[in-house]
Formats: C-alpha cells, sequence, structure tokens
C-alpha cells in the first residue's frame, strides 16, 4: 500500500513525536476522564482556545464521577464562549453514561455507545487512554494520509474514509498505538499544514507520494464549502424592575437550552419592528411598541451567518409568558450568574452603551417584584 515500509515509517513517526509534541496539558496523564474531555473539547475548535477551559474543568470536575454529578446549567455556563454548545451536552450526557456502567468504556465499541461519541473519538480514547491498536482519524490525519499515499478521493466520502482508515491503521504499532495517532494529528496540525506544508522537515517525507509528484498543496481533494446562508434576526431588550427579560431556548437544536433576548428569525422581507411584534406575540404573548434601535450582532454559525437586530421593547399591558418555543423566561441582571450565555447572547446583552442595561424611562418599566 505505501511506498516505504510501514514499521521504518512508524518508527520515524514515533522518534519525531518523541523530540517535537506540543507540551499539553490533556497528554501529562492521559487517562480515560482526561482523554474524553480534551478530545469532546478539541472538536471544531483550535488547541489554543481550549487550553483554558480544559485546564479550569479539570480543576472543577478532576474525575468523570464528579463531572457526570455537576447540573447541566453548570456546565453549559463554564463552556459559555467555547461554541458548539452541543458538545457540552453531549459530555455530560456521555460522562453520566460511562459512571453507569462502571467508568469510561476501553473499547471502541463501548465507547462508540456515548453520546456524542464518534469514530474518531472513540478511537483517540481507545488508544490513548487504553492502548488499544485502533486509528484515530481526524481533519489533519486525513491531510497526512492523503498525501502520505497520494489520494485522490474525497476524505469525506465512503471511498475516501475506506483508504484513508486503512492507510493510518497500516502505521500503527503493536506499542504506542496512542502516541502514532497524536504523531499523526500533531504532524499535520504542525508541519503538514493545509498551505504551505514544511515538507523539509517531515519525518516520513522521502515516502510522501504527493511530495513527490509536487501536489502536496492539492490534497486532499474536498468538495467546494458552500458559503454559510445569510438569516436575519432580531431580539427584545426588555426591562423590569428585577433586570432585563431572558428566555431559555429548547432543549434540542441549535443552542440547546442557552439563555437569550427573546426574539428569533424574520422572514423574507419582513420589517424588523414588524417581526418583532410577530415573534414576541407567538413566543412569549406579549404586544407593545418598538421602541429604539439598541443596535446589531452578526454571528457565524457552521452554515448560518446571523445578522441580528435588538430593539428595545416598550411595555406592554401583559406580563410575559411562556406561549410556543421557550422553555423558561426569567428576569436577570449582570453579571448574569448561573446563566448558561452563549456568544452570540452575550454579544446582544454587550450592545448597550450606556452600561450593561439601558437606563430605564419613567413609566416604561414592568414592575416583576
Amino acid at each position: 500500500m505505501l511506498s516505504h515500509d510501514a514499521h521504518r515509517a512508524s518508527a520515524a513517526l514515533l522518534d519525531w513525536y518523541h523530540a517535537n509534541a506540543r507540551t499539553l496539558p490533556w497528554r501529562s496523564a492521559p487517562t480515560p476522564w482526561r482523554v474524553l474531555l480534551s478530545e469532546l473539547m478539541l472538536q471544531q475548535t483550535r488547541v489554543d482556545t481550549v487550553v483554558p477551559y480544559y485546564e479550569r474543568f479539570l480543576a472543577r470536575w478532576p474525575t468523570v464521577e464528579a463531572f457526570a454529578d455537576a447540573p447541566l446549567d453548570e456546565v453549559l455556563e463554564a463552556w459559555a464562549g467555547l461554541g458548539y454548545y452541543r458538545r457540552a451536552r453531549n459530555l455530560h450526557r456521555a460522562a453520566r453514561a460511562a459512571v453507569a456502567v462502571g467508568g469510561v468504556p476501553p473499547t471502541v465499541e463501548g465507547l462508540r455507545s456515548l453520546p456524542g461519541v464518534g469514530d474518531y473519538t472513540a478511537g483517540a480514547v481507545a488508544s490513548i487512554a487504553f492502548g488499544a491498536a485502533v486509528p484515530a482519524v481526524d481533519g489533519n490525519v486525513e491531510r497526512v494520509i492523503s498525501r502520505l499515499l497520494g489520494l485522490e478521493l474525497d476524505p469525506k466520502g465512503a471511498a475516501g474514509r475506506r483508504a484513508i482508515y486503512a492507510g493510518a491503521a497500516a502505521l500503527l504499532p503493536a506499542e504506542r498505538p496512542g502516541d502514532l495517532n497524536q504523531a499523526l494529528m500533531e504532524l499535520g496540525a504542525t508541519l503538514c499544514a493545509p498551505r504551505a506544508p514544511r515538507c523539509g522537515q517531515c519525518p516520513i517525507r522521502d515516502g510522501c507520494r504527493a511530495r513527490a509528484a509536487g501536489v502536496q498543496e492539492l490534497l486532499p481533494r474536498r468538495k467546494a464549502k458552500t458559503p454559510p446562508v445569510r438569516v436575519r434576526g432580531v431580539a427584545a431588550w426588555i426591562e423590569g424592575d428585577a433586570g432585563l427579560l431572558l428566555a431559555r431556548r429548547p432543549e434540542e437544536g441549535l443552542l440547546a437550552g442557552m439563555w437569550e433576548l427573546p426574539g428569533g428569525e424574520l422572514l423574507p422581507g419582513e420589517a424588523p419592528e414588524e417581526g418583532l411584534l410577530r415573534l414576541l406575540s407567538a413566543r412569549i404573548g406579549l404586544a407593545g411598541a418598538v421602541g429604539a434601535r439598541v443596535g446589531a450582532v452578526t454571528h457565524l454559525f457552521t452554515h448560518r451567518r446571523l445578522e441580528l437586530e435588538v430593539f428595545v421593547l416598550l411595555p406592554a399591558t401583559s406580563p410575559p409568558r411562556l406561549v410556543d418555543y421557550y422553555s423558561d423566561l426569567r428576569w436577570a441582571a449582570p453579571p448574569w450568574e448561573g446563566l448558561p450565555l452563549s456568544t452570540l447572547a452575550r454579544k446582544t446583552l454587550a450592545l448597550s452603551r450606556r452600561g450593561p442595561l439601558l437606563a430605564a424611562e419613567p413609566g416604561r418599566s414592568w414592575s416583576t417584584g
């Protein structure tokens, strides 16, 4: 399969990793809980962003049992700013499922049964924490193996996935399979970059088919990304005696269980003021008059670019109530302790130029006491 001896390539990778691996907190003592925590945090997130979150989580919940006992709201609050909040919920569910079976499972099959754990994460935890000789193929490994083998296949397609998995498996030694998997990841993260790879420093450059053909920057072959869809949204800044009105999103879907200013997406061609009144009536039973525009924020999700405008809502004749969509309502004030807030929600809460809360105007505030 390979144009060079797999054993020699594996030895070269391990020697290179031993000499060049970055010092990362989860590598010092790769217990099953530490590896599982780091791998779920690292999904779709840069290492330098994850490190402080990982250290805070581990200090607060040093064992999988401690984390499983934590209330979900505390987990979501601690996760705030890391993005992709479904990972936090899956991590919490996975911890509880692991504790229910006596700890983090040692096999790929057992790990795959945990919520939010896919093939890559199962392979990473099984090999790094338990020494199982199974591949762990992430985006970095896809790139390294695609170039090493000179694969013209899309790594996300079925044929490409099979070829890359087989290529990674062929390099695995009976001993230190976790280190070999990490060596491949490290190589992709530091030398075998998407652009301008530093081939001269690569420990397996002599057997790399892409380098030999001069096409290393063209591999792997990926389908063109679809540009994010533009979405218009609107939210209400509603003040009462006890603070600002926040609403909790449903327990499923985007930003599940997170708190935000009440609002939602606009219909095509809908004016923001009209859409806000429509959404507030349908979701929290409010009617009123739209006041000043507080400001606007833009937030990029994986496939959506949300442009959100925020307006003051002047008090209506009846208090807000749950009607549809939201699971809870609450009056709150800074510093928002105990409330899981997404980065998007924090952007909107920081919009007021007159401080954390808009100065209440006489006669324009609900009594919430």
